[in-house]
This record gives C-alpha cells, structure tokens and sequence, in this order.
C-alpha cells in the first residue's frame, strides 16, 4: 500500500486529490494532508511517505521554498500546478511525474503506477534540486529558453510580439524588430510558448494576447501594437472571441 503526502493551500484542491486517490484505496492511501506548508515540513520531519503530492503555488511558501527547506528528501515528489507550459515536460525528466489541475482521473492513475514502479533511492537531493531550477526558471518566471543556431536563447513572454508558421520552420517576432528562425513547426513552437499569454489565432500565426491593440471583426483581422495585421482563422474566430 502507497502512504501518500498532500500539500496544498487550497483546501478544495485537497479534498478534490483526496477524493480521487480513495478511487484506488487498494494501491495508495493519504496519511495526512495539510494547508499549512510549515506543518507539513514538521511532519516530514519524523515521517517518510511513499510519495509526496505537492503544490507549485502556495502564497506563505512555494513549491520550490518548501523544497529547499525539506530536510527528508528520501521519496518520490508529484508536482501540482495549474500551469500547462513546456516547462513541465522538462519536470517530467527529473520529479517523478506532475499533474495539472483540474486533475484527471486517467492521469492519476497513470501518476499511482509510475510511483509503484519507482525506486525512491534513486530520487536524491540533486535532483529535486534539479526539479526547482527547471521550474523557478522557466516556469514561473515566464523565462522562455530557445534552442537556435546552436545556442540557448532565453526570452521573457513580453519580448515576442508573434510566431508565424513557414513549414517545417517558424519565424519569432520580436518587439524589438529582431526575427528568430527557428526549425520547429508552428505546433512545436506553440507547446514552448505560456498557454496564458499566447493563442494560435490561425495555422499560420501564434499572437501574444498581450500585445493585442484591436480586433477587425469584419475583416477577419487583430491588429498587434506594433501595427501587424495578423489574420483570424475561421476555426479559431469562436474561441478567441470566448477568450476576449
């Protein structure tokens, strides 16, 4: 049996976890939950659990603090976060998984097979260390990292004004005027770029919500700030109207 750790501020996201793992009471039970960070350290303290189920964002003390403050470290973690970026894909090569909310029973179950599978020895210190750069860098900083002509290019979301599609290439489209070849899809680029600040509007084009100064309904057209005239898809028209 899986003795299972819970850390959120948000006691509905607790229960909400709580009431999905008894869906595989057979495989993992919760030996405690807790709101309160500093009273989940002290329990880790005279307590190893199987696993660790833990909140990214938590206002008294985040993910990466409580982290760096745990002084038992012998267990797998599971990340929590409502964030969809790639930023978590790199997670997934050093926490042993993560789960976005709202949590899906599939991938939780999924989550429950890997911990069974996993060897808590080989889950050190280093790499938990690892888990908070990847994700205090590229997460929630908002930092974007660029691989292009063999160098590591790292940008912050308010620099890019658009991507546009080019076949097996994508071009970026700085506000400083810069444009950056990149040979990945316009598919690859959107799984790179925050979910909360960028929409693909068309095949062609991914725009920053942010940089939006109108929409030309009649035409079909949003103009950026920076006076492009990025074509609206037909496909996309309802869900970025819904998301205006």
């Amino acid at each position: 049996m899986i003795e299972a750790i819970l850390v959120d501020d948000e006691i509905k996201a607790l229960h909400s976890l709580t009431w999905e793992l008894t869906n595989f009471s057979d495989e993992i039970t919760v030996g405690a939950s807790f709101t309160d960070p500093i009273e989940a350290l002290h329990y880790l303290e005279s307590h190893t659990p199987d696993c660790l189920f833990l909140d990214i964002e938590m206002p008294s003390m985040d993910g990466f603090q409580f982290i760096q403050k745990m002084t038992n470290k012998n267990f797998p973690v599971v990340i929590t976060t409502a964030y969809n970026q790639y930023a978590l894909k790199a997670l997934k090569n050093e926490a042993i998984d993560y789960l976005l909310k709202p949590i899906d029973s599939d991938d939780l179950h999924e989550t429950i097979i890997k911990i069974k599978k996993h060897n808590a020895k080989n889950f050190s210190a280093d790499r938990l260390e690892r888990i908070l750069l990847n994700f205090n860098a590229n997460l929630l900083n908002k930092r974007i990292t660029i691989n292009t002509d063999g160098k590591l290019l790292f940008l912050e979301a308010d620099e890019i004004l658009y991507a546009e599609s080019d076949g097996n290439y994508s071009t970026l489209y700085l506000v400083d005027g810069q444009k950056i070849l990149l040979t990945k899809k316009l598919k690859e680029v959107n799984e790179i770029l925050p979910a909360d600040t960028f929409f693909r509007i068309h095949n062609s084009y991914i725009i920053n919500l942010n940089k939006i100064k109108e929409f030309l309904k009649t035409d079909g057209y949003v103009v950026l700030k920076s006076n492009h005239k990025i074509p609206v898809s037909r496909q996309k028209k309802s869900d970025f109207l819904d998301l205006l």
